[in-house]
């Protein structure tokens, strides 16, 4: 890397830090195709890589605050990378023996639960309730299975964009499927 894109890279990171949005997105559209391709070399699947790039920006977007400075950003992006391709690897085994065990549910039970269903219909449900971006951006994401390219292409936006609607759509999600909860 230059010297002059060291010193830019610095500036961003400085502003960032201190809440600047757009200094953040574009740290983010920077690093995005090397933190993707990290998560890629790691998991194999592209849909895997795709969440967990998406995970690891909302994480520097909680950590860069933390981020010293004392290396480079790409040496800790790297580190950030990895243990959010293993924590999603760990997830990812966990939701496959869930899966299996629905399934042979199903085999034993004759179809789905209705308990199932209605978890599904509760969290499309709570989906449409979102801002319009943010249900745009999870129906074609995870409804469509878009990747976050082809989601960026067709709402008009960036892709890191289409990563922070998905990233602000899981936050209130979490919210309105335990308000859901709590109602019933």
């Amino acid at each position: 890397m230059l010297a002059g894109t060291e010193k830019d890279e610095e500036r961003l990171v400085a502003r960032a830090r201190q809440g600047d949005r757009e200094a953040f997105a574009r740290l983010v559209e920077r690093h995005y195709d090397f933190i993707h391709r990290v998560a890629w070399r790691w998991c194999g699947r592209q849909t895997d890589a795709e969440d967990i790039a998406q995970e690891v920006c909302m994480r520097l977007a909680r950590a860069l605050r933390d981020f010293r400075g004392e290396g480079r950003l790409r040496t800790w992006l790297y580190t950030l990378t990895l243990n959010a391709a293993r924590d999603h690897g760990r997830k990812t085994a966990r939701e496959k023996a869930k899966t299996e065990a629905y399934a042979v549910q199903a085999l034993t039970e004759g179809g789905p639960t209705a308990e199932a269903e209605d978890e599904a219909g509760a969290l499309w449900e709570a989906v449409r309730q979102l801002p319009t971006k943010q249900c745009q951006a999870v129906l074609l994401v995870y409804g469509e299975e878009l990747s976050h390219e082809e989601a960026s292409e067709v709402m008009g936006c960036a892709e890191a964009t289409v990563s922070w609607h998905i990233h602000e759509a899981k936050k209130r999600l979490k919210v309105l499927m335990k308000d859901g909860a709590r109602e019933n």
